[in-house]
């Protein structure tokens, strides 16, 4: 059986679009011919009606979505995520957009700026892989990570935070308290020694130590995986019964972030240096307490007023102080000269 043909105006359709002006030119139909007589193919005769499309006052397109302007923007956006299930989701990206759109308001980029962004933003995701984080190290360097870090640790008394850093890796080798994490044997030999407590001043036996730092020249292992032994420089230690904690290692060097990829592009374009002053990295766990990420600082490196991450606090810089003693250095196993640092750590109670 042959289809018959449906007008569109018998379908509803042309009720539609004349109820959408402005959304179609009536100018580019004119080659159908008269709207009544513009048809609809293959549909079989004696089928039902077609439903008839909402009328107009049926419409529920906002204002804000039909006409989106520099006024208008952000809330139209906004309006899209009415409907977000997660309430702490809902505000971080109604926050995000406004300031955003604020953002793009007040600098008013050129599309050829714009596209320059999305490139970069691509070239620092493409940088990423399993050993470096380069979008953690453009937080560092916009000061985003220390400001999140010091947002979610206002202290009253406990050791202060500063950012993780993009060298960090899940698995240090586990190793017994007065153990070395220099595996190479170059640079200043150097004690670290201290006590984990909580807020109150009591130990917290058990309490374990994450620790790695650079080597000498500036280099971590995963940078240097044909120079470097894997895990030179880092350890996980156990805290004593009394919470006290020590380690060989060698007073680490002041270094370079990674200058290779975009954010050293975004530094060289801005003038500034990618240097960070020496440091050894901590990350501090114990039960019932809150985990801390920090550093300790070789008081008068290079760069210790200048970081290229914001991350130095005062109360993070400690004297590395040299000891020429064959007594102590025997204590240590040690046989010669070498520094000695000595750092307490305070760790908050989590909250219940």
């Amino acid at each position: 059986m042959a289809p018959r043909q449906l007008t569109v105006r018998e379908s509803g359709a042309g009720r539609a679009v004349a109820a959408l002006p402005g959304l179609v030119n009536p100018d580019k139909l004119r080659h159908l011919g008269p709207v009544s007589d513009v048809a609809l193919r293959g549909v079989p005769a004696g089928s039902p009606p077609m439903a008839s499309a909402a009328p107009a006052a049926r419409l529920t397109l906002s204002p804000m979505a039909t006409d989106f302007t520099e006024e208008t923007a952000a809330d139209a956006v906004i309006e899209s995520f009415a409907k977000t299930p997660d309430p702490r989701l809902h505000e971080l990206l109604n926050g995000l957009v406004r300031h955003l759109h604020a953002f793009i308001r007040e600098t008013e980029p050129t599309i050829a700026e714009w596209e320059r962004a999305v490139e970069f933003l691509t070239a620092t995701g493409q940088k990423c892989d399993d050993e470096r984080q380069e979008f953690i190290l453009l937080s560092d360097v916009l000061g985003i990570s220390m400001l999140v870090e010091t947002i979610n640790n206002r202290t009253g008394g406990a050791t202060e935070s500063t950012v993780l850093g993009p060298f960090h890796v899940l698995k240090s080798p586990r190793r017994e308290l007065g153990d070395t994490i220099d595996l190479v044997g170059t640079g200043t030999p150097c004690v670290v020694r201290g006590r984990v407590l909580s807020a109150d001043g009591a130990p917290l036996p058990g309490a374990e130590l994450d620790v790695w730092q650079a080597n000498d020249q500036g280099f971590y292992d995963v940078q240097q995986p044909d120079v470097q032994p894997r895990a030179n420089g880092r350890g996980l230690f156990t805290a004593a019964a009394d919470g006290s904690f020590w380690f060989r290692t060698i007073v680490p060097s002041y270094y370079p972030i990674p200058a290779d990829g975009p954010v050293g592009a975004l530094l060289n374009a801005t003038k500034r240096h990618p240097y960070r002053p020496a440091h050894i990295h901590f990350i501090v766990t114990a039960p019932g307490h809150r985990a801390l990420t920090t550093h300790i600082f070789v008081a008068g490196s290079p760069y210790i007023e200048s970081d290229a991450v914001f991350a130095v606090k005062k109360s993070l810089i400690k004297e590395f102080t040299p000891v020429d003693d064959p007594e102590q250095a025997a204590r240590y196993g040690l046989t010669g000269p070498f520094s000695l640092a000595d750092f307490d750590i305070v760790l908050e109670p989590a909250q219940s």
